[in-house]
């Protein structure tokens, strides 16, 4: 049996309809509210390549963080820009989900992630 996790905001209707989405194929989720909860950063530089993403691509440029912390400065390293997704997760795009700790995707639109999931 396949471990599905999904790091969940439930203010955010993308998260829900992804949640909705993989409850509906059978699958119940461990659910990681990552605003509450955020990914250390090892894994969030994990989750980054398995993405195949570089860190910015995975911020969110609206929220006021990005602006005060200058994340659109290039000379900031990935690092850098993970650790202020660490300390800030309001920065991070939702909802992520996790295949067995080797598989990942962004769920922008929730079918995204139909390609990770298991077969049943």
């Amino acid at each position: 049996m396949s471990n599905v996790v999904i790091y969940h905001n439930p203010r955010c209707s993308k998260s829900r309809a992804t949640l909705k989405l993989l409850r509906e194929n059978g699958i119940e989720p461990t659910i990681i509210e990552y605003l509450s909860e955020p990914p250390e950063a090892a894994q969030l530089d994990r989750i980054l390549r398995l993405l195949k993403l570089e860190p910015r691509q995975l911020m969110r440029p609206r929220e006021a963080e990005y602006a005060d912390l200058n994340l659109s400065d290039n000379s900031l390293t990935r690092e850098q820009q993970i650790d202020a997704m660490v300390k800030h997760p309001r920065l991070i795009q939702r909802p992520i989900v996790l295949v067995d700790d080797d598989k990942a995707a962004l769920g922008r639109p929730p079918e995204a992630v139909l390609d990770i999931l298991p077969k049943t």
